[in-house]
């Protein structure tokens, strides 16, 4: 697990830039600067400013990966990374080379400190129920939900005025309220903008398909080959589904999880979770791939050609209206519902749009049980879920 925004603190990597010296040198060749100097001695309290944040969370986290896989001679078998931290995953899987990712870091960060008038707040002790309760209550339209780090630890994001508004609300019933020194309304719709300039940049790089999976932070799914502009654009404004992304992994079986960078923002992130949910979810692999081919098994007849995602969507849509309500294999929750038709993601995911959780879920890992006449009531994040498609 990589960290991401937020785990900068002066004097991180200290003893790494001497080792890994050509590293460092190109990264400087890259930022025109020295990261160490910034990393070590925070000249001018830079390091909090996000163009230089980013890249210097990057470097760490890259060279931390590097010394790593040196001193155990293993990799891992799964990679993850939160937000900015999913650059140093699909690093580590071959997807691009130090110095490309570097530069994707880069412009990254300077897009998403040019964006203003916003601001993000941890909402602590509170459900995504209980959040979307209060937004509907008190009519805040104008927060997304930026980050479902734990079941009750999330982060929202929107105009400032909102925040404010939102704040007394959360400040009741054991639940806190707590500001983030950020410039901006990070992973919002408030950041369309640095998306669309992202999008244009990545489409002049090359990328190659992980050799080892990486959990998207748009999908909590592990990457295809041909996703990494979608996903990393769409990464700008979409929530970081970091919960269902740890719940995932749990769900196929006994991980074992390490973070690698400065800090232990994720590592303790991770034991919320799993004091909050003990058993991990349902076995995913046996879900979504075992049933079929154990069929196949014991029959003896050839394992069935999986359906496309277009004949997925077509059946889903057949049996199973607007407001159906499902209960998901990935995560615990019992108030989800269906707010859009199925449609296909990225080319070849079916999946559909709920509310409760408010994101999209792949078809395979859902189950429906039972579904009422008319259309469930808009999210009250104000989004339109046909924008968040990429997602």
């Amino acid at each position: 697990m990589f960290p991401g925004q937020g785990s900068q603190k002066k004097g991180m990597g200290a003893t790494l830039f001497d080792e890994f010296k050509a590293l460092t040198e190109r990264a400087d060749r890259i930022l025109g600067y020295s990261i160490e100097e910034l990393c070590l001695e925070n000249p001018d309290r830079k390091l909090n400013q996000t163009q230089f944040t980013q890249p210097a969370i990057y470097v760490v986290n890259a060279l931390s990966h590097f010394r790593k896989i040196a001193e155990s001679n293993r990799k891992p078998d799964f990679l993850a990374g939160h937000s900015l931290g999913e650059f140093n995953a699909l690093l580590a899987a071959g997807c691009f080379d130090f110095e490309t990712g570097l530069r994707l870091v880069q412009k990254r960060g300077e897009l998403m400190s040019q964006a203003r008038d916003g601001g993000m707040a941890a909402v602590l002790n509170a459900t995504i129920e209980e959040i979307d309760a209060v937004f509907k209550e008190q009519g805040l339209t104008e927060i997304d939900v930026a980050n479902y780090n734990a079941p009750s630890q999330i982060v929202i994001s929107g105009s400032k005025d909102e925040l404010d508004k939102a704040r007394p609300f959360f400040l009741r019933g054991g639940m806190n309220f707590v500001p983030l020194n950020t410039s901006a309304a990070f992973h919002s719709r408030y950041m369309q903008l640095a998306r669309n300039e992202f999008e244009t940049y990545l489409k002049a790089f090359e990328f190659s398909a992980p050799n080892i999976p990486v959990i998207s932070n748009v999908s909590a799914r592990p990457y295809q080959s041909g996703d990494e502009i979608a996903n990393l654009s769409a990464q700008v404004t979409s929530s970081v589904k970091w919960f269902e992304s740890i719940q995932y992994l749990r769900g196929l079986g006994d991980m074992e999880f390490e973070e690698i960078g400065h800090g232990t923002v994720l590592t303790k992130i991770l034991a919320k979770i799993i004091q909050e949910r003990p058993e991990p979810p349902k076995r995913v692999q046996e879900e979504v791939q075992g049933t079929p081919r154990q069929k196949a098994i014991e029959t003896g007849e050839p394992e069935p050609e999986p359906l496309t995602a277009e004949e997925k969507v077509a059946a889903w849509n057949r049996e199973h209206p607007i407001g159906t309500k499902v209960r998901s294999s990935i995560i615990e929750d019992d108030n989800l519902e269906t707010r859009t038709k199925a449609v296909v993601l990225f080319g070849h995911r079916a999946a559909v749009y709920l509310t409760g959780y408010k994101g999209y879920f792949d078809l395979d890992e859902l189950d429906a049980r039972g579904s009422k006449a008319s259309m469930s009531t808009p999210s009250c994040s104000g989004a339109d879920p046909s924008l968040e498609a990429v997602h």
